[in-house]
């Protein structure tokens, strides 16, 4: 029988953690805060936003909102990112992507400060994560890892691949999964005999955005998967890249989609935010 991964579980154990965190913190007279910021009107943002915005009063830590119009000059928004670099009260600044075609998401990025960089998408924090000083990490694998090992599955000397290779979720992945003493393969669109290197996973990352892709002739038996994916199957339901009822009874382990990798995201942000207190 499969170990089905609750990630809504193991989230809640972490945010009680980070609440103590909190406590201690504000004894010591800090209080951390979190700047979002949110161009436009965009319907998913806007869902994301209040999410992280809930996190924050949950765990303790002060949000300020900043809702600028769709219209704004790629200047403005870059004058408001230094603005908030320069205010010491601010501890992270986020700007919910996407962001309207005529400002450059590169140019925003690097813009926020390094210290900063709560979502981990900096250059400098993503340089730093590879030669493995400390900085930030992108909150989505840092989620996979504390899924990993507060379920109990071994990582050192297992046999990984990570199907996917963006900057947000594959790459960054990849070297996590190196720091733990895993052997790592990243597997993509082009990669030859895509079936047969997923089988020689002993832990299967799955990153790719496509419904249900991922089916049981991807799998070795016993193998731990991962879902990162989030999307909409032809019904309209919530489903990941991972044909969930195709794969459950070949695996060890799995995390179902919702309630797996996802819950991990925003909470492993906070943890970020108490983190940057520290940098």
């Amino acid at each position: 029988m499969a170990k089905i991964i609750d990630g809504k579980e193991i989230s809640r154990i972490i945010r009680e953690e980070l609440k103590e965190k909190t406590e201690e913190l504000k004894k010591n007279g800090i209080i951390p805060a979190l700047a979002v910021i949110q161009v436009g009107d965009n319907p998913a943002s806007t869902v994301y936003v209040n999410n992280k915005k809930k996190a924050c009063a949950e765990i303790g830590i002060e949000s300020l909102s900043f809702h600028l119009p769709e219209d704004i000059s790629e200047e403005e928004l870059l004058s408001k990112i230094r603005e908030l670099n320069d205010d010491p009260k601010v501890k992270g600044i986020l700007v919910q992507l996407p962001l309207p075609s005529h400002i450059s998401e590169d140019l925003v990025i690097e813009t926020i400060s390094p210290e900063k960089d709560v979502d981990g998408f900096h250059p400098v924090s993503v340089g730093k994560l590879l030669i493995g000083q400390k900085g930030f990490v992108s909150c989505t694998p840092a989620g996979v890892i504390e899924l990993l090992k507060r379920s109990g599955i071994g990582i050192a000397g297992k046999e990984c691949v990570i199907l996917g290779r963006s900057n947000i979720v594959g790459k960054p992945m990849a070297v996590l999964m190196l720091r733990e003493n895993a052997t790592v393969t990243v597997a993509h669109s082009k990669t030859a005999d895509l079936k047969e290197v997923c089988k020689r996973a002993d832990i299967l990352i799955v990153a790719i955005g496509k419904p249900k892709f991922l089916t049981a002739e991807y799998v070795k038996e016993g193998a731990t998967v991962i879902d990162v994916g989030i999307n909409r199957d032809e019904n309209g339901k919530l489903c990941g890249d991972v044909d969930f009822q195709d794969v459950i009874d070949h695996v060890s382990a799995i995390t179902p989609v919702p309630g797996g990798v996802g819950p991990m995201t925003i909470t492993m942000l906070m943890n970020n935010c108490i983190e940057a207190v520290s940098l």
